[in-house]
């Protein structure tokens, strides 16, 4: 049976082979992950289709067409799959076979981290569908072992270094100074070394080659700021009330709709709101005419291994909270795992990216061309404010959109946001009126 690179999308001629899951002549099983295959948009896992001994093609790194054959399963004698093994492979007695196959299912993220943290695969039990394991199931696991503390020891080391045979937390022995025999400037002249251009082949300096899904993504970000006018506008916006009746109602709605409720669905609710009252923010520029959106398709950005994609989320006028929420954490778990299609990228009006999950406090998001805007959101953070007349404590997050000036002007982009500012402070007055 020939291992093929799947067609992902029509724009797409070419893939490059991220990583071989499986060694050559290995023995695998129906479904088990094979390899991950990166296009400039998405990366993908492929499975293998029959039990039987792989034969590699095409080696890790190499680029190859849509449809190439970059491997082989081959059905195995009597249904077990075995290949002959060397005679340094044979002491074993099977048992790498065995071992592969008792670990079990992991997504690359999760298989990356366990390798990096020294987890071996067979230790981890597995809480995901079908046994497969999770990130949490590994944190767990890490949890459990415990890893060791260095931040003493080596804050310790920065503060007092052991240097030529001192003891630890001895300071070195100081010498007496001895008068220079010239001038202080002219020692100082004749020490000093020219500073030297450090080479391009400095040992100490690895290259590597971008990934497809990095090279594109430099080349719409440059794109974006060389054919668009875009500018950035701000504003800040009170949590409290958002914040409120997330706890109010957290346990009741994690148990009715099986999903929790995040700050996601809030904002992607008050941004189709404001793109309703200020349609210019959710057109785009084709040619010499504005193409105006009725229909309101809302890109979210998620950070991936491999990079930030943007998967949209259909018809978002049309959906609850809780589908929001829950096609939300589908969108993130398809880019864990390697399963984001290129239907799920497609398309789009408007963008949202939430940089506060990483603690970003302020910055001015890149629009995702050929749209217009896109709204930046930022880390929740408690900060005095004054309130009709009084300073109070409030969680506070700063938003920023960031829009293509050709079409929108200052008055649209500052109302947009102004609005999104209303719905989010009073979200009572949002849900009343969805």
């Amino acid at each position: 049976m020939e291992i093929r690179v799947p067609e992902v999308g029509e724009s797409i001629v070419e893939a490059q082979i991220a990583k071989w899951l499986k060694r050559d002549g290995e023995t695998v099983r129906r479904d088990e992950p094979l390899c991950e295959v990166e296009t400039d948009k998405i990366t993908l896992e492929l499975n293998a289709e029959a039990d039987g001994v792989l034969s590699i093609r095409a080696r890790e790194g190499e680029t190859v067409r849509i449809g190439a054959v970059i491997g082989t399963i081959e059905p195995s004698a009597g249904g077990t799959g075995t290949r002959p093994a060397a005679p340094a492979q044979q002491v074993g007695g099977g048992g790498e076979e065995k071992e592969a196959a008792e670990q079990p299912p992991l997504s690359p993220a999760v298989r990356k981290l366990a390798r990096e943290k020294g987890i071996a695969a067979e230790k981890l039990a597995g809480s995901g569908k079908g046994g497969r394991v999770t990130m949490d199931d590994l944190f767990s696991r890490l949890q459990e072992e415990g890893e060791p503390d260095r931040e003493t020891g080596d804050l310790e080391r920065l503060l007092v270094p052991d240097r030529g045979g001192a003891g630890k937390g001895t300071p070195p022995e100081r010498k007496a100074p001895t008068p220079p025999t010239e001038p202080a400037q002219a020692v100082r002249t004749e020490e000093a070394a020219p500073y030297q251009v450090r080479p391009a082949d400095d040992p100490r300096t690895t290259r590597t080659p971008m990934t497809p899904i990095r090279r594109r993504i430099a080349e719409r970000l440059l794109a974006a700021r060389q054919q668009t006018a875009m500018l950035t506008t701000f504003n800040e916006v009170d949590m409290t009330r958002v914040n409120a009746l997330r706890g109010r109602y957290r346990d009741q709605y994690k148990k009715r709709h099986g999903v929790a409720l995040g700050i996601m669905p809030f904002f992607v609710k008050a941004c189709v709101e404001a793109l309703q009252e200020f349609p210019l923010v959710n057109a785009r520029i084709d040619g010499g005419d504005i193409l105006t959106h009725e229909y309101y398709d809302i890109g979210i950005a998620v950070s991936g291994e491999k990079g930030l994609v943007v998967p949209v989320l259909r018809d978002a006028d049309t959906l609850h909270f809780a589908e929001i929420e829950a096609a939300i954490e589908r969108f993130v778990e398809k880019v864990r795992t390697n399963r984001l299609a290129i239907a799920d990228l497609e398309g789009g009006t408007f963008t949202i990216s939430n940089g506060g999950v990483f603690g970003s406090l302020l910055s001015t998001p890149i629009i995702n061309p050929p749209q217009s805007g896109v709204l930046g959101m930022h880390a929740i953070q408690e900060r005095p404010v004054a309130v009709k007349g009084k300073v109070v404590i409030r969680p506070m997050m700063y938003l920023a959109l960031s829009y293509d000036h050709r079409i929108i002007d200052g008055r649209e982009a500052v109302g947009f946001l102004k609005k999104v500012k209303e719905y989010i402070e009073d979200p009572e007055e949002m849900l009343l009126e969805g």
